[in-house]
C-alpha cells in the first residue's frame, strides 16, 4: 500500500538507483504516471519526458486494437496487410494530431526527447492489463532506445509476465494475484488534471 504517488516514486526511484545520473530517459505516462515520472527523475538526476500512444483500431471494431501510434513512431499487426491503406493513413493522420496538440497542452513548446541509444524508463502509477504499454515499448525500440525499462509501483502477475517478454526489465514494487485496480493500493489516488500534468512538467 502507497501513501500516494509521490510516496510511491520515491520507492520506485529507490529500485532503480542502478540508473542514477546513467545514459537514460523518465518516459512517464500521462496522467497518472507524470507525478511518480518526476520524482524519479529528479531523485535520479535524469531528463523527464512524458510519452503518448493511441490504438488504432479495426475498421469493422474500433475496439481491437491493430496497432498504436506515437508522436513519431507507430506499431501495426500484420493484420493491417488485409486493410485499406486509405483507412491506416486517416487513423495514423488523426492520431498523431491529438497526440501532438496533447503534448503541446503539457509540455508547450518543448520538443521531445531522443530516445536514440539511450535507456528509456517508461513510468506508470500503475499497471491493469499491460496492453497499452506493450506498444509503447515497441514504439520506444523503434526510435532508437538500447533498452526499455517498464516501472511501476503496482501490476496483477498475468501484466508483469506479458511485459517481461517484451521489455529487458519490468522494476514492479508490489504484485497481487487479486488485482482489481490500481487505485485500491493506494491511500491517496486523487485524478490528476490536465493543469497539474502540465505544471509539473514546466516548473
Amino acid at each position: 500500500m502507497f501513501y500516494n504517488r509521490e510516496d510511491a516514486g520515491q520507492q520506485l526511484a529507490h529500485s532503480l538507483k542502478k540508473y542514477q545520473n546513467k545514459n537514460a530517459i523518465i518516459l512517464a505516462v500521462p496522467r497518472g504516471g507524470v507525478p511518480i515520472g518526476k520524482v524519479v527523475a529528479k531523485t535520479l538526476g535524469l531528463p523527464l519526458d512524458i510519452i503518448l500512444t493511441k490504438k488504432i483500431g479495426h475498421p469493422g471494431n474500433k475496439e481491437y486494437a491493430i496497432g498504436a501510434v506515437g508522436l513519431d513512431g507507430s506499431y501495426f499487426t500484420k493484420e493491417v496487410d488485409m486493410i485499406p491503406e486509405v483507412y491506416i493513413e486517416q487513423e495514423v493522420e488523426n492520431v498523431r494530431a491529438a497526440l501532438r496538440h496533447r503534448y503541446e497542452q503539457y509540455m508547450h513548446k518543448k520538443t521531445p526527447l531522443n530516445l536514440h541509444n539511450k535507456t528509456v524508463i517508461i513510468v506508470d502509477d500503475g499497471i491493469a492489463t499491460g496492453s497499452t504499454l506493450l506498444a509503447t515499448i515497441k514504439i520506444a525500440r523503434k526510435k532508437g532506445a538500447s533498452s526499455v525499462i517498464i516501472a511501476a509501483p503496482v501490476a496483477p502477475p498475468q501484466a508483469i509476465k506479458k511485459l517481461a517478454d517484451a521489455a529487458d526489465e519490468v522494476v514492479c514494487l508490489e504484485t497481487h494475484p487479486d488485482f482489481n485496480a490500481v487505485g485500491q493500493y493506494y491511500r491517496h489516488f486523487d485524478q490528476v488534471s490536465d493543469e497539474e500534468v502540465s505544471a509539473m512538467l514546466n516548473d
